[in-house]
């Protein structure tokens, strides 16, 4: 179901002449295109990217397979705006989905992803696809914010974080992270727009996004089709089911990234076993960094600085692979990229028209994944609620203010910007400020360039509920 802005978007296309019908014959068929986002997943908690004790043989041979991108980012360290970003290829403050007064949605909030924008399902139906999401939502919970009402068929999972709504029975502190059980939190399991169960029996939560979504791919192989895998692990409380809990040598954390990876498994065995692979784009990776500050129950960022929350490279630079057998050229890319260059890539794919009536900051990385042309992204915007942060050009990173990410200290204005330079030193310890001044100053106006393009918008983050 497409919402009004949406149908508008779609009637301006078809007004211009462009075409919206699906392919006619089979030698045209459009590429099916699957997006696996997982919850909190850090830089380093995967094998390809150099976890020693987390076992993921299926995410290593897509890596091998396909290809490893060493310098990709999302739209902000928290999963609210990030998977805005994503849906819209835009950043999030020009949806009004990242806030300085709520960092993401609550239970409690009233706003969500606004009708206006177009996101990558509604962009999609416009060729033809068959859209379906599974897992993680978080861009509104009420009815007219959810998957459904943004361009999917079919929903299948839950609308915010799988920690809210905890329940009075709840041990208080941690304790209940520590020792987790599902009834704690009053989540709901919704399918569609119906709650089908509450709480959500968090166990088997990943085994049946899985399922959910290998149907799906099943009723749908003889059509383009999007699949949205949007795992509500890694993020805390941490669960997996019985044939992965208690299994890994690294805690219950590896059991639920084992758990992912044979997920990921699942679905590209099944590409392999229906003959669609060399049809299929697949995309993995994480809506950003680890939780830090939930110990061993967080991921690792690997050798970044950081994690969730923070705009340090640890919270906003993730891992992730491209895969699809025959197109993409395997390999390692180290070319910057990011969450929001997904929409125009897709676009590209299914032969699709964009808007011109807003601004986008995605490009189409189709020149990277095929070999045939370099790379246009030169930038990265890190932003922290409504404030630039950081903010990458090239090699180097100037950061204007710094705060940890669910630390008591306040924001520290750096005068004169920290500078690093990313490509000697990916852990962000070699401040270069006083060496290159000329650098800052020229960050410093990209930055107020960039500015000048933001219009404000609603706060969707600090509507309350009606």
């Amino acid at each position: 179901m497409l919402n009004p802005a949406a149908r508008c978007s779609l009637l301006i296309l078809l007004l211009s002449g462009c075409t919206v019908s699906p392919p006619s014959s089979e030698a045209e068929r459009l590429p099916n295109l699957i997006v696996i986002f997982c919850d909190d997943v850090g830089f380093g908690d995967i094998g390809a990217f150099g976890h020693p004790t987390i076992a993921t043989p299926h995410l290593d041979r897509m890596a091998e397979e396909g290809q490893r991108w060493t310098n990709f980012y999302v739209g902000a360290a928290v999963c609210t705006p990030s998977r805005a970003a994503l849906m819209t290829g835009r950043l999030p403050i020009r949806s009004g989905m990242m806030s300085s007064r709520r960092r993401v949605l609550f239970p409690d909030s009233g706003g969500g992803l606004p009708d206006e924008e177009l996101t990558l399902a509604e962009m999609l139906k416009t060729r033809g696809y068959a859209t379906g999401c599974f897992g993680k939502w978080h861009l509104g919970h009420l009815p007219q914010f959810l998957p459904t009402r943004h361009g999917f068929d079919s929903y299948f999972g839950i609308p915010y974080s799988n920690d809210m709504d905890r329940t009075p029975e709840s041990p208080r502190g941690r304790v209940a992270f520590e020792q987790p059980n599902s009834e704690y939190w009053n989540v709901p399991l919704m399918r569609g727009e119906q709650v089908i169960e509450r709480p959500a029996n968090q166990e088997t939560i990943t085994r049946r996004y899985t399922e959910e979504a290998l149907a799906f791919i099943d009723e749908n192989v003889d059509r383009p089709f999007f699949v949205y895998l949007a795992h509500s692990m890694a993020h805390v409380p941490l669960f997996a089911s019985e044939s992965f809990d208690g299994k890994s040598i690294r805690g219950l954390y590896g059991d639920v990234m084992e758990e992912i990876d044979w997920s990921v498994g699942q679905i590209l065995d099944r590409l392999r076993s229906l003959k669609i692979e060399d049809e299929t784009l697949v995309v993995f990776t994480s809506d950003n960094g680890p939780w830090l500050v939930f110990d061993q129950q967080g991921g690792s960022a690997g050798l970044l600085r950081g994690g969730k929350g923070e705009t340090w490279e640890g919270g906003m630079r993730e891992p992730t692979l491209f895969w699809w057998p025959g197109r993409v050229r395997p390999g390692v890319v180290m070319d910057m990229a990011a969450t929001m260059d997904l929409l125009p890539t897709f676009a590209q794919l299914a032969e699709a028209e964009l808007p011109e009536d807003r601004v986008y900051d995605g490009y189409d990385l189709s020149p990277l994944l095929f070999g045939t042309g370099p790379a246009q992204r030169d930038r990265i915007f890190y932003y922290r609620e409504e404030q630039v942060f950081a903010a990458r050009k090239g090699p180097f990173k100037a950061h204007f203010i710094t705060q940890s990410g669910y630390g008591s200290d306040g924001p520290a204005v750096q005068d004169p910007p920290l500078l690093y330079n990313l490509e000697h030193d990916p852990s962000e310890k070699y401040d270069l400020s006083s060496r290159h001044p000329e650098v800052i100053e020229e960050i410093m106006r990209m930055v107020e360039e960039h500015r000048n393009t933001v219009v404000p918008v609603v706060d969707q983050l600090a509507i309350p509920l009606p």
